[in-house]
């Protein structure tokens, strides 16, 4: 028997977008953003329950009062509650302002059009089923609702609601049409509509992306409005130094040495990812307070391969994970997905060599189009390995060019390895995939999909199947341009790297060095040659990885991958 109540406030979002309910209450999605955050501190305190001591009395008020319907289904917490006897009057925090409806001048009277226009002040439409729901349910309580009320705090303006048969018809209206909506598929996005642009979900739903690529004819649809955050505000914290330990105070991480000595404290409302190689300690009340913000924590070996990655509970949907698991399971959908993924690498790698090679000689860029062309059109996942083998052959066989030869020429001699890296530019090579690594997993978790089971690369156990394919197209522009730039800058040295039986391995001032130099490639910003607005590597990965999930959701027929000109 399904006991599961309905949240009143989500159900409510249903009446601002079915494709934000659907995300919130179906697939549990949440990010938080400055909006968000706001909202968060209008209702600290009316979010603390009221206690019993308050007014032993005769309480007037009540905080967080929890109410439930079965007969609904439905169930909310009211931010406050004004009882006297059996009456109740609900109150609900916002922290925005009411809708305003301007009252225009009437055309005949145009002495009035110098003053200023009349507004009236209205609740929005969520606001309204929220509080229509929260009267149905004190009065399924016992409680005669006279009147309720919404405090919106931008204006300290207590908006009188008048409760009636057609606000509680609304709510209940909205509210079937919810729970119909929940059982169906995921509604698809508004179009042009101005609510996305301050919709936290943006970032996941992506409207005008999804209708862009809807599009029979994408330029016939306007170009999609960058509703991204401007640039990657947020902290990537990577922590290797040995005897580390992380902690959380207050609002803070802090990061101390071996010593205990306080090494660095950073605002937790910056963090966005942390990573941590070989022996360093993170406290268990830090974990529990990285979970809460939706923070992931990536455990490395110091060779920088992932060991583990710790998320919270709320990033996976079922939804989004069957429909990749059904999508895989079709070759030619797999073999599609590989094709896209392959091509737009080889270009990449062909458009690197074209930059930075000093002396290409001649076919080479020709042979990289033909081995580009052909994977695209491959009709077997066994034929394209083999034009992606060939085309890493010719891409390998040259990348001694693009770095300072006394750099560049123990790899022209040992050829790309990984096991162990016998040279530095190998060693700088498997340190930035690995990492690269990191970053897919990472994304992809974020959109819900599952990294064991990919396309191009086939499924072992602990393989990150769909992280290495999605990686492909980013491995030339983010892995091999950062240890391009690391040996032609002079930023990795001789003594950045030590030799051991093991291999090469950077020592922990050659990872520092590294790290600054992938740290700055990752918030490059780069345009998309489709949706033409630029991002950070880090967030272009991350949209990559969202718009896989929305072609496995079968909401966009077509993919395609990054590409520089």
């Amino acid at each position: 028997m399904d006991e599961y109540l309905w949240p009143a406030r989500n159900v409510a979002e249903y009446a601002y977008c079915p494709r934000l309910f659907y995300l919130m209450e179906v697939e549990g999605v949440y990010l938080p953003n400055e909006e968000t955050e706001a909202g968060k501190a209008v209702h600290k305190r009316v979010d603390r329950p009221s206690s019993d001591t308050e007014d032993e009395v005769r309480p007037k008020s009540v905080r967080s009062l929890t109410l439930t319907s079965g007969r609904l289904k439905l169930t909310a917490t009211l931010d406050l509650a004004e009882i006297d006897g059996n009456h109740a009057i609900p109150v609900e925090y916002r922290k925005g302002r009411p809708k305003k409806t301007v009252m225009a001048p009437p055309p005949d009277d145009p002495g009035e059009s110098d003053e200023p226009p009349l507004a009236s002040t209205e609740p929005w439409p969520t606001d309204r089923v929220q509080i229509g729901l929260q009267v149905i349910l004190l009065e399924e309580a016992g409680y005669a609702v006279p009147e309720a009320f919404l405090y919106y705090a931008a204006e300290k303006l207590k908006l009188a609601v008048p409760v009636d048969e057609a606000l509680k018809k609304d709510a209940l209206a909205t509210l079937e049409a919810a729970q119909v909506c929940a059982r169906g598929s995921r509604p698809l996005p508004l179009v042009n509509d101005r609510r996305c642009e301050g919709c936290s979900l943006q970032p996941l739903c992506l409207p005008d992306e999804v209708n862009y690529e809807r599009a029979g004819d994408p330029g016939s649809m306007p170009s999609p409005r960058k509703l991204w955050p401007p640039r990657s505000d947020g902290i990537h914290l990577v922590a290797q130094q040995k005897g580390t330990r992380i902690g959380v105070r207050g609002t803070s991480v802090r990061i101390t040495d071996d010593r205990g000595s306080v090494v660095k404290e950073i605002p937790l409302v910056n963090m966005e990812s942390l990573s941590v190689l070989g022996s360093v300690q993170i406290s268990t009340q830090a974990l529990q307070v990285f979970a809460d913000r939706e923070i992931p924590v990536a455990y490395l070996s110091p060779a920088g391969r992932l060991v583990a990655l710790v998320e919270p509970a709320t990033s996976t949907s079922g939804h989004i994970r069957r429909a990749q698991f059904k999508a895989l399971d079709a070759e030619t959908v797999k073999l599609e997905l590989a094709r896209a993924l392959i091509t737009a690498k080889i270009l990449n790698q062909r458009k690197l060599l074209q930059r930075n090679h000093a002396a290409l000689p001649d076919g080479a860029l020709d042979n990289l189009t033909r081995e580009a062309e052909a994977a695209a059109r491959a009709e077997s996942t066994d034929s394209l390995r083999g034009h992606e083998g060939r085309a890493a052959a010719i891409y390998f066989g040259l990348f001694s060019g693009m770095i300072r030869p006394e750099a560049g020429r123990e790899f022209q001699a040992n050829g790309r390895q990984r096991r162990p890296p016998p040279d530095p530019v190998n060693c700088a090579l498997s340190l930035a995939y690995s990492m690269l690594t990191h970053e897919a997993t990472a994304a992809l978790r974020t959109a819900s999909l599952e990294t064991s089971i990919g396309a191009f690369h086939v499924s072992r156990p602990g393989r990150p199947a769909l992280s290495l394919d999605l990686m492909e197209p980013f491995r030339p522009l983010i892995a091999d341009s950062c240890v391009i730039a690391g040996f032609n800058r002079g930023e990795f040295r001789d003594g950045h790297f030590a030799r051991t039986a093991a291999g090469c391995m950077f020592t922990d001032h050659g990872r520092r060095a590294f790290f600054n130099t992938y740290g700055r490639r990752m918030d490059d910003e780069v345009t998309h040659p489709e949706f033409g607005y630029r991002l950070s590597y880090r967030r272009m990965i991350v949209l990559h990885a969202r718009m896989i999930a929305a072609w496995f959701m079968g909401e966009v027929p077509r993919l395609s991958f990054l590409t520089t000109r």
